[in-house]
């Protein structure tokens, strides 16, 4: 069986996101998409509201599962069995920073990374800016599923500067 994990914060979901899952999906027979937990940062979500979030944009895909994580990539896939992670990858910037990360994930464990290039019409699209949209009261409809939507519009609310 081959098995691939899509590490990431998650924070929020994205169509771009949900892309990259898609199509690993039908490269694998097994997905794991775990949400990376870490303390030193506050997300907009909590862990577990993005874990709910992916559960309920994947439920078409029977081969995905969702989990979350604290700690190295690499022991999450030695402890689960999982040789591969898959990493979307937006730009040249994007690149950079994730060959280093592969490079040391194959150091480590010998788990290798398989890079995956973005749809053109998500190579713009970063969770930071939909939450800094969002934010600000800007339209959003098109960059998340809907579900995640109605979530961001409750979370900012009545959140601009100054408030």
């Amino acid at each position: 069986m081959r098995r691939a994990l899509c590490p990431g914060s998650f924070d929020p979901v994205t169509n771009g996101h949900i892309d990259v899952i898609n199509r690993v999906a039908h490269l694998y027979d097994e997905v794991v998409v775990a949400v990376f937990i870490n303390q030193s940062k506050s997300g907009l979500f909590t862990v577990d509201e993005r874990r709910e979030m992916l559960v309920e944009v994947t439920a078409d895909y029977p081969n995905v599962t969702i989990d979350t994580f604290q700690g190295l990539v690499v022991d999450y896939c030695k402890v689960h069995d999982i040789p591969v992670i898959v990493k979307g990858l937006r730009a040249v910037s994007d690149f950079d920073y994730e060959l280093q990360q592969a490079q040391m994930n194959r150091g480590l464990a010998g788990i290798d990374t398989l890079f995956m290039p973005t749809n053109p019409e998500y190579s713009f699209l970063a969770s930071s800016l939909v939450k800094e949209i969002a934010k600000w009261g800007g339209d959003v409809s098109s960059l998340v599923p809907p579900n995640v939507l109605e979530r961001l519009r409750e979370r900012t609310e009545g959140r601009t500067q100054g408030s």
